[in-house]
């Protein structure tokens, strides 16, 4: 990024030339926002969530990028998370996210859910993500 656009932005101009993080369009992002099941410590919370879900979900097919966002618990910050962790999975389009759904994969790692997260504290969202600053 320019200096310039650099400084349109810090003084409140929109990048209109927003795009996915590789540069070629929209991307297409599917959000999880989700609390812990009850009786899991944070440690073995943490662990699963890495180790096992995320290997199953990587193997989703489609999938160009999964990213797992975990809650951190900051000393003294009057706002305490409202959720452990967010989930993000990258598909290039509409089309490749209606494919995945229809998966074994993607199945498989719904059924795994109940093993690590409380289910009805899941929040869900279809995304585009739009990138307005970049340093």
């Amino acid at each position: 990024m320019t200096v310039a656009r650099r400084a349109s932005l810090a003084v409140g101009h929109i990048d209109n030339n927003w795009d996915r993080a590789d540069g070629y369009g929209i991307v297409i992002k599917v959000v999880y926002c989700f609390r812990k099941r009850a009786g899991i410590s944070d440690e073995d919370f943490d662990r699963y969530w890495r180790d096992v879900h995320g290997r199953m979900g990587a193997r989703i097919p489609g999938l160009r990028r999964l990213v797992q966002s975990r809650a951190v618990r900051v000393p003294d910050d009057p706002r305490q998370p409202d959720f452990d962790g967010v989930a993000e999975l990258w598909f290039e389009d509409e089309a490749a996210l209606v494919r995945a759904r229809a998966s074994e994969e993607w199945k498989q790692s719904t059924q795994d859910e109940t093993n690590f997260l409380d289910p009805s504290s899941t929040r869900y969202a279809v995304t585009e993500e739009r990138t307005l600053f970049q340093g």
